[in-house]
């Protein structure tokens, strides 16, 4: 017997599962040229966008131009016939479709017939565009049941061709005529936005800061195609969600310190009333200079002091509980290293001072009326019942709590996709670039191994049996990857929030960065770690989010010979000023890698009426020689095993090692 017939009667066990979903040359073979086919088709888009912070309307744009990519296809169809003000017009339209029909309709001059039939011809011709690199069966999946069949109807013929002239232009004057014009349009614009991008990667940090992550949340869900890298803000929400105390006073902190509390209430429903009226009670003569909420939204500039009075005392009642949770969970978990983040049990009431890693140093408030000198990690009964209460809210927030599924659904700490390498914040490294290793009950785990590990904890703490030992370190790895020592989110030796709120001096203020920011600038280093998690390709990347590049200040957003990209430039307004710009996203396409930088989004209506789009420059581009195809990614790789797998088939059906079936059987 042949080599070649030995290795199918080796396969013939799976094969012949195989053989059940093809079960005679005929369907196997289809299958095969079906598979073939596809594989040669170019590389979809994949697009990368990274911390979002509550950015609602910025990733509304950015998602809807998909970075640029709509415009270019417009100028690439319209440059010689429409000027640019037409294009840019059009291009609103498919990024805001209903918003800016309603303005264009509003004109008692228009003539509305002219303009839906030019309008619905442009747009077919974008969807011809960016659908001809799909077969037509990945394009019928991704078009709208209402008008599937209409819109298929129409990218598969043209009113150019003479011997289909008078049917496409019957087509479109039947839509209007029939008053459909308007939904029609409406379907082709999100079929556009839909196919232009095959792939999103979130690469962390949806939540704090901005005013409306549960928006960014309720537009992602519907995503077509995507996947989450979590960062340190969304651990600790996903905390919080599972019931973890110590994660609910960190969000509930966070939110109050930029004002979202609009967002919670409205948006999740949490209930702030009893921890308004618990603040007001027990720190109505508190000094609260250091409680004063920060002003970047528009409700702070407009609150009367009053209100601005009641916000800082919430904030200095929720800041001593979460200094209380989070010293029980350090306590509980000396594997985590992080003593010297005890500070309660440190304070000098009398002399005003505290003792910080050895060193003492005045303090700015003492004033701590819940906190027991003798065991001043327990919260205290009113606070006890206060935060009873709280975690009720989170866990009874349905929204909140379908979010939080689809974080763990489509989340990861990691994600390696068409060799690359995608993460929020670092692979911790020693000081001389080797592996951190972590301590986990005895057992030493770093680089991969440990993320691995993190994450599957990470689960226990949403998913494991309520109360159980594996709930309650799973809410607690929730919490380090927060802000733990060297955690692979943070990045950092220490988050310093009690030093910022009470010490003066600066000094105390400094958060050293994990070793992987330094090293991470030498190519053979991105190469090593790259190879640790299965990636040993020339072209592979690191893509990472998480620390901001200070574009103003020079920082470049790729490192180590392009073989590392940094994607977080300043989405979140919190950060702009530092940066320089409105942060960076990737795309990924066919033809190489493109990032491109953003100025700051003026807002939805200003888009709206005046067709303005985010100015965006291309910073860095990497661009193939021969275009990237479907066969040379995770998927094409899956495909191109099935293809072998069918030549087996096929050649046990002709070698009679395989009997052939009916089709229908």
């Amino acid at each position: 017997m042949a080599e070649k017939d030995l290795k199918i009667v080796k396969d013939l066990g799976r094969l012949s599962w195989l053989a059940e979903k093809y079960p005679n040359i005929q369907s196997a073979s289809t299958e095969l040229i079906n598979l073939q086919a596809i594989s040669n088709l170019p590389k979809g888009t994949e697009h990368f966008i990274s911390d979002l912070h509550g950015e609602y309307e910025t990733f509304r744009h950015i998602i809807n131009s998909a970075s640029g990519a709509i415009k270019e296809k417009v100028d690439l169809l319209f440059s010689n016939i429409l000027d640019s003000s037409e294009r840019a017009k059009l291009s609103t339209l498919i990024y805001y479709p209903e918003e800016k029909l309603n303005e264009v309709l509003s004109n008692p001059e228009l003539n509305t017939k002219e303009c839906y039939k030019i309008t619905l011809n442009r747009l077919i011709m974008v969807c011809r565009l960016v659908a001809s690199k799909y077969t037509r069966s990945k394009v019928r999946k991704a078009l709208p049941k209402d008008f599937a069949y209409i819109i298929e109807e129409l990218l598969h013929n043209s009113y150019s061709d003479p011997n289909k002239a008078f049917y496409y232009t019957n087509i479109v004057d039947t839509i209007i005529k029939t008053q459909r014009a308007y939904a029609f349009i409406v379907a082709v614009c999100n079929t556009i936005k839909k196919l232009i991008v095959d792939h999103l990667h979130i690469l962390g940090d949806i939540f704090d800061r901005g005013q409306r992550p549960d928006e960014i949340m309720d537009s992602i869900v519907n995503y077509h195609s995507l996947d989450i890298q979590w960062g340190n803000h969304d651990v600790i929400w996903m905390g919080a969600a599972s019931g973890s105390d110590a994660c609910i006073a960190v969000v509930l902190n966070n939110s109050i310190l930029y004002n979202n509390l609009e967002f919670l209430e409205e948006g999740y429903g949490i209930n702030l009333r009893p921890l308004a009226i618990f603040a007001a009670e027990t720190y109505k003569n508190s000094d609260l200079s250091c409680f004063i909420p920060r002003t970047l939204n528009s409700t702070y500039q407009n609150s009367t002091e009053q209100d601005l009075l009641l916000t800082a005392k919430m904030y200095k009642a929720i800041a001593i509980m979460r200094f209380k949770l989070g010293g029980q969970i350090i306590k509980r978990n000396p594997h985590f290293k992080m003593e010297k983040r005890l500070f309660l049990d440190k304070i000098n009431y009398e002399d005003k001072t505290i003792e910080v890693e050895g060193k003492i140093y005045s303090t700015k408030d003492v004033d701590f009326p819940t906190v027991d000198k003798n065991n001043p990690y327990e919260l205290c009964p009113e606070e006890k019942k206060l935060m009873n209460q709280l975690r009720s809210a989170f866990l009874h927030s349905e929204k909140l709590q379908k979010h939080i599924k689809f974080l763990y659904d489509k989340g990861n700490l990691y994600k390696c996709f068409n060799e690359n390498l995608l993460l929020h914040g670092c692979i911790p490294l020693n000081k001389d670039g080797s592996l951190l290793e972590f301590n986990i009950g005895g057992k030493k785990l770093s680089g991969k191994e440990f993320l691995d590990y993190a994450e599957k904890v990470a689960r226990d703490g949403y998913f494991a049996k309520e109360a159980s030992p594996e709930k309650e370190f799973g809410q607690d790895m929730l919490w380090f990857l927060w802000c733990g020592k060297d955690s692979p989110l943070f990045g950092k030796n220490k988050m310093t929030t009690f030093e910022r709120l009470f010490i003066e001096d600066k000094s105390t203020w400094e958060e050293e960065k994990n070793s992987y920011y330094t090293f991470s600038k030498k190519e053979r280093v991105c190469s090593f770690l790259l190879k640790s998690f299965g990636i040993n390709k020339s072209y592979s990347h690191i893509i990472n989010g998480h620390i901001p590049v200070k574009s103003k200040d020079g920082e470049k957003p790729t490192r180590a010979n392009g073989r590392l990209i940094f994607i977080d430039g300043g989405f979140c307004r919190a950060y702009q000023a530092t940066t320089g710009i409105a942060g960076y996203t990737l795309i990924y396409n066919s033809y190489g890698m493109r990032l491109c930088s953003h100025e700051k989004f003026e807002g939805t209506l200003d888009a709206i009426k005046n067709n303005t789009d985010i100015c965006s420059t291309s910073v860095v581009s990497e661009r193939v020689t021969t275009r990237i195809r479907v066969g040379e990614t995770d998927k094409g790789k899956q495909i191109l095993a099935t293809i072998k797998d069918l030549e087996k088939l096929l050649a046990a059906y002709r070698g009679g090692l395989i009997k052939e079936q009916p089709s229908d059987k």
